[in-house]
């Protein structure tokens, strides 16, 4: 791997959703969106329900999850992130994603994966 590049592993509750080099990765945390580059410091954050994580891929690739409840986790030249839900946001139906939020619950797990994959969808937009 190049100096700028890191490992990026997602694993969810059902599937290890990717495994592969980036050079920089946002992750929506209660803290805030946190972006990582190579190197960063180590840290524990804690995933929001109905977040999402971007990848930039070594090639330039852009590439967005939706990401619902977790922790990500970042140590020496790994960024872990080990969610609850977790799906890419390539294939969302946003006008559908907009109609199950306003229709779900606020607070209910259906409304944070809607959410989620709308942040997502948005985000790979950018």
């Amino acid at each position: 791997m190049a100096d700028k590049s890191f490992q990026v592993e997602i694993v969810s509750a059902d599937d290890r959703l990717y495994s592969g080099s980036a050079t920089f990765v946002i992750a929506h945390t209660t803290s805030g969106e946190l972006g990582i580059l190579a190197n960063h410091e180590p840290l524990l954050g804690e995933l929001i329900s109905g977040g999402f994580v971007v990848i930039v891929e070594e090639g330039g690739n852009r590439r967005a999850a939706a990401v619902t409840g977790g922790f990500l986790s970042v140590t020496g030249e790994v960024v872990t992130i080990l969610a609850e839900f977790a799906e890419w946001a390539d294939d969302v139906d946003v006008a559908a994603e907009r109609e199950a939020v306003e229709a779900a619950e606020p607070g209910s797990e259906d409304y944070a994966r809607a959410r989620s994959r709308l942040v997502a969808a948005e985000q790979l937009a950018k």
